[in-house]
C-alpha cells in the first residue's frame, strides 16, 4: 500500500487477502451488533473504572457514538474491498476498522507484547497467522498515511 502522486493510496492485495478482510469486517459487524462482549473490551475501555456510577454514565455517552463510527468504518471496508485505489478518508476508514480487528482478535486470544512465537501444531495457531497479518497491513496503512 502506499501512496499515488495524485494523493491516493494504492490498494495492492490478492484475492485471498480482499475476501479475508471482506469476511472479518463482516464477522466484526456481526459482533458488534449482537448482545455478546466477549473481546470488546479494548474497543470499549473504562473512563471510571473505581466509580461505577459514573463509568455507567460514560458509557451511555459514549457507546453509540463509537459504534456508530465503527459501523461506519465497516461499511466503507465492505464497499472499497475490491477496489484498488482509495481515497484518504476511505483508508482512515480501512486503518479505523483493521484496528478494531486487530484488539478485538488480540484480546480474545490474550495476546501480549512479551508472548513467544505460537507452534505450528498449536490449535490458535490460524487466529494467530491472521492477527499478524493485521498488524502487517495496519503498519503498511500507517506508514502510507505518514508519507
Amino acid at each position: 500500500m502506499h501512496r499515488t502522486r495524485n494523493g491516493t493510496f494504492e490498494l495492492r492485495l490478492g484475492d485471498d487477502e480482499r475476501e479475508l478482510i471482506a469476511r472479518l469486517a463482516a464477522e466484526l459487524r456481526d459482533l458488534l451488533v449482537s448482545e455478546e462482549t466477549d473481546g470488546l473490551e479494548r474497543l470499549y475501555p473504562p473512563g471510571y473504572a473505581n466509580d461505577p456510577d459514573r463509568e455507567q454514565e460514560y458509557q451511555q455517552l459514549t457507546h453509540d457514538e463509537l459504534l456508530t463510527k465503527r459501523l461506519a468504518s465497516i461499511d466503507v471496508v465492505e464497499q472499497t474491498v475490491t477496489q484498488t485505489s482509495l481515497d484518504e478518508d476511505q483508508i482512515n476508514a480501512w486503518m479505523g476498522a483493521i484496528n478494531d480487528l486487530r484488539l478485538v482478535l488480540g484480546t480474545r486470544l490474550d495476546v501480549t507484547e512479551d508472548m513467544d512465537d505460537i507452534e505450528p501444531d498449536d490449535p490458535r495457531a490460524g487466529a494467530f497467522a491472521v492477527y499478524h497479518y493485521l498488524t502487517y497491513l495496519l503498519a503498511e496503512i500507517v506508514y502510507a498515511l505518514a508519507s
